[in-house]
């Protein structure tokens, strides 16, 4: 699958559970960078948050095929960080998004 098509499965994954203030930056011309690609974006609940996360998850492992290399914040739910190598999830409660 392609970064691009990846991002585009991610961001619909998001919009599915009504996920806000997506952003999605390309971080390819930073020399240090982490990723090619954040995509940002923040639910109004740990509920709805781990949801967010919980489509993407499933999205992207049955439409693309692709499982992440790791997940973490799942058991608070307010900043859940998937790592997909090239492109990093970052699914925020929203004060937890206000404070970072």
């Amino acid at each position: 699958m392609t970064p691009e098509a990846l991002n585009d499965l991610i961001i619909d994954s998001i919009q599915d559970i009504k996920g806000k203030k997506i952003l999605k930056l390309d971080l390819r011309k930073l020399d240090e960078a982490p990723a090619d690609f954040f995509i940002i974006c923040e639910g109004d609940s740990n509920t709805q948050t781990k949801a967010i996360a919980d489509n993407v998850y499933l999205r992207v492992k049955n439409e693309g095929n692709v499982m992440p290399v790791s997940q973490e914040g799942q058991q608070s739910a307010t900043w859940i960080c998937i790592d997909y190598f090239n492109v990093v999830v970052h699914v925020f409660y929203k004060e937890t998004r206000t404070f970072y």
